[in-house]
């Protein structure tokens, strides 16, 4: 009988130890190690005799020339061109996000926050599919009924009124009679009469004739019927049996924090649970040219559950962001073989599930009508799509002793450095002076492009000034003040431009093409306080345009340094 040993292994680096600590000595979390039971075998490689491999080289290396020679290793060269052939998902944010569309054989792994719309984006790409292909969708979290209550609110398979009446299925029950206990009521009487007659005589189906009646045959209903199969399953062992027994193009996987192998010892959603079960169905995928989409939990601090070599298994790993009670969602792309990461898809949660958002610039814009003081318009770059993103900031004496400084979708380390050099380089007071800093729609801007529209914006609240809501700030704020280039500027313009901008402030040195805007570039941030911000006080929604004679890329004219 095999002996078993006790191991304790981290779940945030998959380190292994044979005794319980309160800290991972690998990673140095806390309370990351989990018991986890293992059977002491021989594995293969103790029992492989290095001498005989000796011993051949000794007996080839006469022969051979000092130049090695590959056993099983081959050159890049010898590998033939192939073609990566994608699939559509049916919504062009998510095949945004995964590079271009769904990669066949690709294991693609999901998280979010409960609630979030991951089973609900899953089931619509599911059905979209199934119109086209075979799909398979593995409840293991929901019961087949539940799953199928969900797809009849989005509108997935078939429509409630096609369901039999008597047979308990119809959304009209005793319960949801008007007053059922009140005796004379007209219309609870008509309807209990219906609801009678349909016990009494159910609806008679109608006959199924040839296709010269228009009707269609059998055969045909049976070729246009979708595709979508439903597991409700927790077991490893038969989810795979039905994978290759089924042979679908697409798979989902609802969740992987609930599959068990009944061969280990452990508890659902340990490390070792979720090791081998992911390992399991990415052989199986990989075989079978299966796409597997998972779905993985999250943890109290935002990172999905279970071990990180999950996350080191799979080809994608996608992330839903968003507050659960809002309307919008965004999905972000952390790690993906097939294309760029850090890219994002912008959903709208609605009565009928998720709704991709086709143009979520301008999601991210506020009202620029209503135009406030302490407003400027950044463009942050999501992977390879620009979105123009509207901050706003506020500037107001402290209550207490101390400042309070607050960032919201803003890094809050970049706001105390831009904080800093505005008041050592630029002049202006703001140690005693609270600080407030925004994105509209909630977008995190993490990238130093942003910073230039942060300054600006914090300097507009300090002066109670409204900046051109026509105006688009680029650039990066160094230390000394000056304002470094950014990335792709090109590409940020066409989309500002696109948006009816006409002004943009841009680091001195880059010469982007003629997109029709007024280009002006600064190389301090003083600069792009006087190009940026008016002298007098603007009315309020009404801001000041620039006439025609300011449409020239001419440099900043000093005279007007603000007093602060």
């Amino acid at each position: 009988m095999p002996k078993q040993r006790i191991q304790y292994v981290c779940h945030e680096c998959g380190a292994e130890f044979p005794q319980y600590f309160g800290r991972c000595p690998s990673c140095h979390a806390w309370n990351s190690l989990e018991e986890q039971i293992e059977t002491q075998t021989s594995p293969s490689l103790q029992r492989f005799s290095w001498s005989s491999l000796n011993e051949d080289q000794d007996a080839t290396s006469v022969n051979s020339s000092s130049k090695g020679q590959p056993r099983s290793s081959f050159k890049l060269s010898q590998i033939a061109d192939q073609t990566q052939s994608r699939m559509s998902s049916g919504y062009g944010e998510l095949d945004r996000v995964l590079g271009g569309g769904i990669v066949p054989g690709s294991l693609v792994l999901i998280g979010g926050e409960p609630g979030i719309g991951k089973s609900t984006l899953l089931l619509q790409v599911a059905n979209t599919l199934s119109q086209r292909t075979r799909v398979l969708y593995v409840s293991a979290e929901e019961s087949g009924q539940q799953v199928k209550l969900r797809s009849q609110r989005l509108g997935v398979g078939p429509k409630p009124e096609d369901v039999d009446f008597y047979n308990g299925d119809s959304e009209l029950q005793e319960s949801s009679l008007p007053n059922p206990d009140r005796e004379g009521d007209p219309f609870t009487e008509e309807l209990k009469s219906q609801k009678s007659k349909m016990r009494s005589s159910p609806p008679e189906k109608p006959e199924k004739t040839n296709g010269n009646q228009g009707h269609s045959s059998p055969e045909k209903q049976e070729e246009t019927e979708p595709e979508l199969y439903l597991l409700p399953e927790t077991d490893l062992e038969m989810i795979l049996r039905e994978l290759e027994s089924l042979k679908p193009q697409l798979a989902i996987i609802d969740s992987i924090q609930t599959i068990f192998f009944s061969s280990l010892t452990s508890a659902p959603g340990s490390v070792a649970q979720v090791r081998e079960c992911t390992s399991a169905l990415m052989q199986v995928a990989k075989r079978e040219n299966i796409t597997l989409f998972v779905v993985g939990h999250v943890t109290k601090d935002g990172a999905l559950a279970g071990p990180r070599v999950l996350e080191h298994l799979v080809d994608t790993v996608l992330y839903f962001e968003g507050d659960r009670f809002a309307s919008h969602r965004l999905l972000r792309s952390m790690k993906n073989r097939f294309g760029a990461t850090h890219e994002i898809g912008v959903f709208e949660m609605v009565a009928d599930g998720l709704m991709e958002v086709l143009n979520p610039s301008e999601l991210f814009l506020g009202n620029r009508e209503e135009f406030a003081p302490g407003t400027s318009t950044v463009v942050s770059m999501e992977g390879t799509r620009p979105i123009v993103v509207e901050l706003q900031a506020l500037v107001s004496p402290a209550s207490f002793g101390s400042a309070r400084r607050a960032a919201t979708g803003v890094d809050s380390s970049r706001l105390l450095q831009i904080l800093a050099v505005l008041e050592k380089r630029v002049g202006i007071p703001l140690s005693k002076l609270d600080a407030y800093v925004a994105s509209v729609g909630g977008l995190k801007v993490e990238e130093p492009a942003a910073d230039l529209g942060i300054a600006i914006a914090i300097v507009a609240s300090f002066r109670d000034r409204m900046v051109d809501p026509r105006t688009i700030l680029l650039g990066e704020v160094g230390l000394g003040g000056q304002v470094r280039p950014v990335s792709q500027l090109e590409l940020r313009l066409r989309e500002a431009a696109k948006l009816g901008f006409k002004r943009a402030i841009i680091p001195k040195g880059q010469n982007p093409a003629d997109l029709g805007m007024q280009i002006i570039p600064v190389g301090k941030v003083l600069d792009a306080i006087i190009a940026s911000i008016p002298s007098q006080p603007a009315t309020m929604g009404s801001p000041t345009p620039a006439s025609s004679s300011e449409m020239s890329s001419s440099p900043v004219d000093h005279s007007e340094v603000p007093d602060f």
